[in-house]
This record gives C-alpha cells, sequence and structure tokens, in this order.
C-alpha cells in the first residue's frame, strides 16, 4: 500500500461532518487521492467524490465497469471514547465512514497501480448523506451511473461494524440484507374544547392513542411473520394542559419491511387504519409518508463471489454467512436496484472487546479498530481484478 491508511483514517475521524455538505472531508479525500491517474467529478449538490479509472487493457465492444462505493458522513453525537485521535467538534464517526473512506483510498492507490491489468473500468464512490438523507439518490440525479461513459456492471460496499462479530470478519448472505426504511405521519384533526364537557368537541386524543395501538396489532393481523414487518412510534404529540382538549394531535413512526411486497402492503395498509378509526371517532385522519431507503438486496452469485474471494485472501475462517438480515437500512440499496452486486460486512470490534458487548456502531463510545483497513482496501482491489482480468 502506498499510503498510509491508519493515518488518514485518523486524520477524518477528527473532522467528522454530518449530511450532504462536507467540504472538509472532501478536501482531504481528493489530497488522498492526489496524483492517482482518476478522472474526478465532484457532486454539485452535495460534496461528493468520484473518480473513474480507465483500465490499461483494451477491449471489444462495451467496457464492463465496476463501482466501489462508501460513504463519507458522520453522526451528530457527542464522542465519549477517549481516544487520542477523538473528534473534539461534536459530531463523530460511530458509524465507521472515516474506516469506509480509506479503505476506498486504499484501493484507489492499489488499482491504479494494477491499472495496466485492468481490461474495464473503475468508479471510485465516495458518497455523502448515507445517514439518513439519501446521498445516493443525489449522485444518481447528478448522472453517477454514466460518469464511466457505461453503466455500472457490478457495485461493491464495505461496512464496518464496532461489535457482532471477532475483528476482521468479513459477513455477507444473498437475498435481502437490510431493510427498507420509511417514516410515518398520521395528524389526526378533531374540534377543541373544555376538558370537563368532552361530548362539545370532538377528541384527537382517544383516536391517536388508538391508531397508535392499532398499528402494532395491524402488523401481527394482516402481515407475514415470515416476511417481517415492523412499525415502531417514535414520535407522539396532543395538547398543552390537563384541562383542554386540543384541536390535533400527530404521531410518527418508522417503517421497516424486507421485501418490496411487504413495504407496498404497508404503505397501502396504514393510511385504510388511520381514516377509519379516525372516522370512528369523529375526527379526520391524515397521513404522509416520508420515502427513505429500499429494501437492501444482495445478487446471489455476487455474494458467492465475495465469499469465495474473502477465502482466497484471508482463509475461509475470515468469511461468515448472516443467517438474518439486519434491520437497519441503507442508500446502496439504490445502487443494488441498478446492477448485481454485494453489501458486505467487516467486523471492526477490537480485540480486546467481547463482540457480543461491544458498544455498537451509532455509539458515543463506538470504537473500531484500524487493523481492518488494508484487508478491506485489498478486498475492494480484488472484487474489481477478478471482474476486469
Amino acid at each position: 500500500m502506498t499510503i498510509d491508511l491508519v493515518a488518514l483514517r485518523r486524520e477524518l475521524h477528527q473532522i467528522p461532518e454530518v449530511g450532504l455538505q462536507l467540504p472538509q472531508t472532501q478536501a482531504r479525500v481528493l489530497e488522498a487521492l492526489e496524483g492517482l491517474p482518476l478522472e474526478i467529478t465532484l457532486g454539485t449538490s452535495v460534496t461528493s467524490v468520484v473518480g473513474v479509472l480507465r483500465g490499461g487493457r483494451p477491449t471489444e465492444g462495451k467496457r464492463p465497469v465496476v463501482l466501489l462505493r462508501e460513504d463519507m458522513d458522520a453522526l451528530p453525537v457527542e464522542e465519549l471514547t477517549g481516544l487520542d485521535y477523538a473528534s473534539t467538534n461534536g459530531n463523530m464517526h460511530a458509524c465507521g465512514h472515516d474506516l469506509h473512506m480509506s479503505m476506498l483510498v486504499g484501493a484507489a492507490h492499489e488499482l491504479c497501480a494494477r491499472r495496466e491489468d485492468l481490461a474495464g473500468d473503475v468508479i471510485f464512490m465516495f458518497q455523502p448523506g448515507e445517514e439518513g438523507v439519501d446521498g445516493a439518490r443525489y449522485m444518481l440525479e447528478e448522472g453517477l451511473l454514466d460518469v464511466a461513459g457505461s453503466r455500472p456492471d457490478w457495485v461493491y460496499a464495505i461496512h464496518v461494524w464496532s461489535a457482532l462479530d471477532a475483528c476482521g470478519t468479513f459477513s455477507t448472505k444473498p437475498g435481502t440484507v437490510m431493510a427498507s426504511s420509511d417514516v410515518a405521519k398520521v395528524r389526526v384533526v378533531g374540534r377543541g374544547g373544555h376538558g370537563s364537557t368532552p361530548q362539545r368537541a370532538a377528541d384527537p386524543i382517544p383516536a391517536i392513542a388508538e391508531i397508535t395501538t392499532a398499528l402494532q396489532t395491524m402488523v401481527t393481523r394482516r402481515f407475514d411473520v415470515q416476511d417481517p414487518v415492523v412499525v415502531t412510534v417514535g414520535l407522539l404529540q396532543g395538547g398543552t394542559i390537563n384541562n383542554v382538549i386540543p384541536e390535533d394531535a400527530r404521531l410518527e413512526a418508522t417503517l421497516r419491511t424486507f421485501s418490496h411486497a411487504a413495504r407496498n402492503k404497508l404503505i397501502e395498509t396504514i393510511p385504510q387504519v388511520v381514516e377509519g378509526i379516525a372516522a370512528a371517532h369523529g375526527v379526520t385522519g391524515e397521513f404522509s409518508l416520508l420515502e427513505q431507503y429500499p429494501v437492501t438486496i444482495n445478487d446471489e452469485v455476487e455474494s458467492d463471489v465475495v465469499a469465495d474471494t474473502v477465502a482466497d485472501l484471508f482463509g475461509a475462517e475470515r468469511h461468515e454467512r448472516w443467517r438474518h438480515p439486519l434491520a437497519g437500512a441503507e442508500d446502496f440499496s439504490r445502487l443494488l436496484e441498478v446492477a448485481p452486486g454485494c453489501f458486505i460486512g467487516l467486523s471492526a470490534c477490537p480485540p480486546d472487546l467481547d463482540p457480543d458487548t461491544a458498544p455498537f456502531n451509532h455509539s458515543a463510545y463506538a470504537r473500531f479498530d484500524d487493523s481492518v483497513l488494508d484487508d478491506g482496501a485489498r478486498l475492494l482491489a480484488e472484487l474489481a481484478l477478478r471482474k476486469l482480468s
């Protein structure tokens, strides 16, 4: 490796930025790529970085393209790890995206050094805004898929965990690996009045309370237990004081599903529940949906490709096949809707911690071990080499 990935990762760890605009992070990534034979494109609506490496071997017809993606943004979390390179700006790379960027930089350096071995092109996608603001969608809208001249034939990404498995363990599974994520917003509109004479008002509070309970019951009675659905009401608001019936009340819920069919059915069913209960209470129910990320679905063939590549590079014991998908969500799902590929887990749990009890991603105490950086970079590079050699 021609670049010190540990030093890069620790520098990035100290300058975490949140959301779609990451100017310091973008500048440091560009510095780490300086001098490489890459065609660089910067985002206009977001501070993304895209590098295209043109392979040196000639091809006939369409040049195959591999896309390697890693995310750049941090979380609004005050870091409590006590590390000597901890963030001090109020944000934190609590999901390991500093490792992701460093691994992709490492892969870029390795593939550029082996450019003449590549009979095709590689897209290096550095993406802001993965943490809930859909940075991938912005990059797709800006023309990411056509930046190499032809659309990607395969897409890959690695995500590190601060727990779950022993340090250095790669993990995959075919099919669904992460859930979809959407937000349901419900507003119940009634008619306010005095708490002592509820018959003179149209109280939205009992209606919103019943809707909250009914959403949980609806999941257990309308959906197959073998195709899980999660509805969690995380916000419930109504009223200002004990003796006033308010004009309205509202709730917000996170929706998680593991198949396109369950997601579509859930989006259709919730308004029926809301409107029916509201009508029974003599109030009006309003429903709106904030669509976030689709289901993340790995290609079956590419999952096996990753497992075989890990075994060849590091030994079969370094790969673990997930039994169940995770209920978190990922906008890499948008890339997997475009081309076959694989979302790969990599444990960076510090060896001195128990993977079963170590603070997990998003925790203010989450720690990630630097020892995985070279192997993550090597796997990304090898996946591209195997497709393009």
